[in-house]
């Protein structure tokens, strides 16, 4: 069996890979369990920091050739492949620099002589990466949990072996010990198997609400810790006094960068009465003017989804959603002139119970709701169970802060686009995930918390 690498935009086959055997599998889990052993007792923080700066360095000497890659092989624009390289460098940099204070013992006083509390590492860490930020979403992963004296299996998303396998020689070349960073290439249905290996100790999964329940099950069973990203329906709020050409221009970047297909996009557009109408009308023209073609031309606004099967399922809640009485203000249908796209779409006087709401939409789709106040739009933002990202426009600090924190997502952008950084923690809660990564919690999330007492 293999794995099929195929362009999305011109349909060409780009590779195919096989699958891992059985035997080999076994020898890459015990590769990693040796080097486990040996990073973490041999190595000093900051030398494992040395191929950290290297591997950001390599990222920025090849990040046209890197982000050709992810254009072939799931169809994002060259200028955002091109971004998705340059944050992973910007991701290993702010290691670099931050991660030996991060990992400090933390002194707390007590009657004791010494008392602290000292991070250390669990084992083989496995990551079950998707798609659609085929470098980003691995680099966040494995960086923190290596750094943290770990050693990692990535599973990559089966349509992107490519990238996962330049992920792997970039961390060859970067000078990573043999067995800190490895690739394996099995069916979904063996990820459950790799969790219940005795030599795996903790997973990191970003995807799809049913493949994290899964894996939580599995691990719950095994009592390994875990990290999972499950995807969301951001609210996007825009109250009276906000300034609604910063919110219109972010209310594009947000939706639509990726094609949609980005767990953190806005996807549900909450306006104050006030401006619902005026805002529905301008956002629709935005909307309409966007450019959809080959994602290596610069003039493409949105290029193809990853998979065109994609475009039947988004457009199955599409159809739905109107069917439970949303007004269509434009797009609604594939791209006539290629199957694998799907026209920018916006969905009006969307409420909780239809499909377009209620569920994620992963791709190029938005919808829009009538706020009556304040308190309408918190209660219709929190009418999801997801909960990972959230925005809110308005000129009144204080309102801002008091709508974050009623509001039940991992974070909350004011006035600006909302967007990981590897400075902060990032996570969701309801079923968005648990975890966080990035930051310092994300670096002390596949750690040991010991407290060690000296009397």
């Amino acid at each position: 069996m293999t794995q099929i690498s195929r362009n999305p935009w011109t349909g060409e086959l780009l590779a195919e890979i096989a699958f891992t055997e059985a035997f080999e599998l076994e020898q890459i889990l015990q590769k990693a369990q040796q080097a486990f052993k040996n990073w973490h007792k041999h190595f000093a923080i900051y030398e494992r920091l040395e191929p950290i700066e290297a591997l950001a360095l390599l990222l920025r000497q090849q990040r046209e050739t890197l982000a050709r890659l992810i254009t072939q092989e799931m169809g994002k624009r060259y200028i955002e492949s091109l971004a998705e390289i340059d944050k992973c460098a910007w991701l290993c940099e702010v290691y670099a620099r931050h991660s030996i204070d991060w990992l400090e013992p933390e002194v707390i006083a007590t009657e004791a002589r010494k008392s602290f509390v000292q991070p250390l590492p669990l084992g083989v860490i496995l990551l079950v990466m998707p798609w659609n930020f085929p470098f980003w979403q691995v680099i966040r992963a494995a960086i923190p949990a290596i750094i943290a004296g770990n050693s990692v299996l990535l599973k990559h998303a089966s349509n992107v072996p490519l990238c996962a396998q330049a992920l792997f020689t970039l961390f060859q070349e970067a000078g990573f010990k043999e067995g800190l960073f490895n690739v394996v290439f099995v069916p979904g249905n063996q990820v459950e198997k790799l969790v219940r290996h005795p030599h795996i100790r903790g997973v990191s999964l970003t995807g799809s609400e049913p493949a994290g329940r899964s894996v939580a099950q599995v691990a719950a069973g095994y009592f390994k810790k875990v990290v999972l990203e499950l995807g969301g329906s951001d609210p996007f709020i825009v109250l009276e006094d906000a300034d609604l050409n910063l919110a219109l221009d972010t209310a594009i970047q947000s939706r639509f960068a990726n094609a949609g297909q980005s767990c953190i996009a806005a996807k549900r557009f909450i306006i104050d009465k006030y401006h619902y109408a005026d805002f529905c009308e301008a956002l629709t023209e935005r909307i309409q003017q966007l450019k959809m073609g080959d994602p290596m031309d610069p003039e493409t606004d949105i290029a193809p989804l990853a998979r065109a099967q994609h475009c039947d399922e988004l457009h199955e809640q599409v159809s739905e959603t109107l069917n439970s009485g949303a007004q269509l203000c434009c797009g609604g249908s594939k791209w006539s002139e290629h199957d694998g796209c799907y026209q920018p779409t916006l969905l009006a006087n969307a409420m909780p119970g239809m499909k377009a709401f209620d569920e994620e939409t992963f791709g190029p789709v938005a919808t829009i709701t009538k706020a009556s106040d304040i308190q309408h739009a918190i209660s219709l933002a929190n009418s999801s169970h997801f909960g990972l990202g959230s925005t809110v426009f308005t000129q009144d600090s204080t309102t801002a802060q008091t709508i974050a924190e009623n509001l039940r997502t991992g974070c909350t952008y004011i006035n600006g686009l909302m967007r990981s950084d590897p400075r902060l923690p990032f996570g969701g809660t309801g079923n968005s995930g648990v975890g966080r990564e990035m930051g310092r919690l994300g670096l002390l999330e596949f750690t040991n918390l010991k407290t060690i007492i000296h009397s």
